[in-house]
This record gives structure tokens, sequence and C-alpha cells, in this order.
């Protein structure tokens, strides 16, 4: 009995019921990334309040989600949310989506902490508001410390929808499951589904890549203006 079977590899490769799965994985990890970016950010002015609630809130919520691991979470989630009505679809992006927002509170939060007082408070003094203040003055400078640690998240987030085949979502790993129980086919199939997820994370780090050049080129030239 042969150990691998090359055309099997080849013939599951550019598989349709594989690709499915490789659209399902790229999808779940944007609408995962886009809805934890609002909640962390929203996390992350709490983290920052002065006041105690939204504060304590926020500190709390941070500290469950990134102390329990995200497949008992996703597990409670899909447990509990079909008595409202919620299928495991929607359960899986809300885990993922609740999860990812606790990490990326923080990144957010240290980008605008990295940003000096003191060009806050000089905004102020020329009267602008506190939305003023964060769109033109915080976040831009921000933006530059968050890109590499958030670019890092997105690549684990890839990885991380492999979690959600537990709950039955037919994204890559499921669906590579599938076919293994149907064609006993373990070391190719495996084959190609870490051929696939290789080639995602791949893809972003060079988009991410591209990304840091963009922003530390608009850097320069902004250091440069301010030295003439």
């Amino acid at each position: 009995m042969s150990l691998w079977n090359w055309s099997g590899f080849f013939g599951y490769l550019f598989n349709p019921f594989i690709l499915g799965g490789v659209f399902t994985t790229v999808w779940l990890t944007v609408v995962s990334l886009v809805a934890g970016l609002i909640l962390g950010f929203a996390l992350a002015l709490m983290r920052r309040s002065s006041r105690r609630v939204p504060y304590s809130l926020a500190k709390a919520y941070i500290w469950l989600f990134r102390g329990t691991p995200l497949l008992v979470q996703l597990i409670a989630i899909y447990t509990a949310l079909p008595l409202f009505g919620i299928k495991f679809i929607e359960a899986a992006l809300l885990g993922l989506a609740l999860n990812e927002a606790a990490y990326l509170a923080e990144i957010i939060r240290a980008g605008i902490e990295a940003v000096p007082e003191g060009q806050t408070r000089a905004a102020r003094a020329l009267g602008m508001t506190e939305r003023q203040i964060m769109r033109y003055i915080v976040m831009p400078q921000a933006f530059k410390v968050i890109v590499p640690p958030l670019g890092n998240s997105v690549n684990g987030l890839l990885k991380t929808t492999s979690v959600t085949s537990v709950i039955s979502v037919e994204e890559l790993l499921r669906r590579t499951q599938v076919l293994i129980q149907e064609r006993f086919m373990v070391l190719e199939l495996f084959a190609v589904a870490a051929i696939y997820y290789l080639l995602l994370t791949t893809l972003w780090d060079f988009f991410q890549s591209h990304i840091e050049k963009r922003l530390g080129q608009a850097g320069s030239r902004l250091s440069i203006n301010e030295k003439r």
C-alpha cells in the first residue's frame, strides 16, 4: 500500500470543493476582522476612559476573551445561541469577531498611547474637538504603530478560522476532513490544505509589507517637509 498518491494530491489541489472552503476561510477572516476592528476600537477608547464604568467593562471583556481559549468560546456560543435562532455560521463569525476584538483593542490602545500627549494638548489649545484630534492628529500617527501587530493578527486569524471546523463550518479544514473521510487520502489532502493556508498567509505578508513601505515613505516625506 502506497503512503503517498501523487495523482490524488494534484487531483485535489484545484478541486472545486476545496476551493469553496478556501473562499469561506477568506470571507470568515475579512468579516471577523472588520467586526473585530470596530469593536476593538470602541474597547480601546473605553480602556482609556477616565470614567470607571466603561474602563472596567472594557478591562473585564479583554480579560475574559484573552484568558479563555477560542475553542471554548466557540462551543459556548454555538451551544447557547441557537436558542435565539442564530446558526453555526453566525456563531462562528460572532465568536471570531468577539475574540479578535479583545486582542485588537490592546493593539489599538498601544498605538493611540504612542502619540505624544503634547500634540493632543496643543490641538485642544487650538480649539479642536476631541473627534477632530482623534481623526487628524492621533489616528494617522497611531496607524503606523498599529499596522505591524495588526498584520500579525490577520495572519493568525487566517489560520485560526480552522477552529470553526469543530462547529461544522465548512471552511478549508472542515472540507478537507470531509474528503479525507470519503477518500482516505490523509497526507495528500492535509498537504493541499497546508499549501492553501501557506499561500493565503504569504499573500497577506506581501500586502502588509506594501502597506508598511507606503507608511514609511509617507513618514519620510512628512519629516523632510517639517525640516524645511
